[in-house]
């Protein structure tokens, strides 16, 4: 037996702009995306698309941020089924995070997943607020927290060195360390450390550049970029 789902008559995405205003009309025009890109996209494509959704194989793991000025397949020029993505404010690894826990150990157990990225950007509204600690927010201190170790070491260094420091280039250092710390964290699951002594896993830390579009090799402590 087939199933068919209903489109949603047109008075009711209607309806949705005029409950929310602005914000609704975004969702109407999430919903006119999604027509043109079957007519546009799908349709051109059907093939590809149809394969796709007997399986997936993506070759990379991507652990991003959630800012939407970051969008994983448009930055990197990939397809649908190449990616496998997790995101989070702040591009975290935590280890008490089950749900990044449980894409972790499907990517490397199931999928078999070669590499894992962890990129975070310039710019970051995380990263501000961790460095930022004014606020009224109940859980995004919390969170942050796991990130709060390279907002330590970047300003240890800056202290040694005795200087004043540009505080865009102090926030900007402090989103590469967070990336290395986050790479730390990542090599602390059991099962990551067998995959990566194995041969079977390698981990990269990038840092994205909103004002050029380019993607930056950040280099662990000790090791070369990758």
């Amino acid at each position: 037996m087939v199933l068919t789902v209903p489109q949603a008559p047109d008075s009711e995405i209607h309806l949705y702009s005029r409950c929310g205003g602005e914000r609704g009309a975004m969702i109407t025009t999430l919903l006119e995306g999604n027509k043109r890109f079957v007519s546009e996209t799908f349709e051109k494509e059907k093939e590809f698309f149809i394969t796709l959704a007997k399986d997936q194989k993506p070759t990379v793991l991507w652990i991003g941020c959630s800012d939407s000025r970051v969008p994983v397949n448009t930055i990197t020029q990939t397809r649908a089924g190449e990616v496998f993505v997790h995101r989070n404010v702040g591009n975290i690894v935590a280890n008490n995070d089950w749900n990044l826990s449980a894409v972790l150990e499907f990517s490397i157990n199931h999928l078999q997943i070669p590499d894992i990225v962890i990129c975070g950007h310039y710019g970051c509204g995380g990263i501000h607020a961790l460095v930022n600690e004014n606020s009224d927010d109940k859980y995004i201190p919390i969170w942050l927290s796991n990130a709060y170790k390279a907002k330590e070491r970047v300003d240890e260094k800056i202290a040694a060195l005795h200087i004043e420091m540009d505080p865009e280039l102090r926030m900007n250092l402090i989103v590469e360390e967070n990336v290395r710390l986050q790479l730390e964290h990542l090599q602390e699951y059991p099962f990551v450390r067998k995959a990566m002594t194995d041969k079977k896993l390698k981990i990269h830390g990038w840092v994205y550049d909103m004002g050029n579009g380019e993607i930056k090799v950040v280099k662990m402590s000790g090791q070369p970029g990758g």
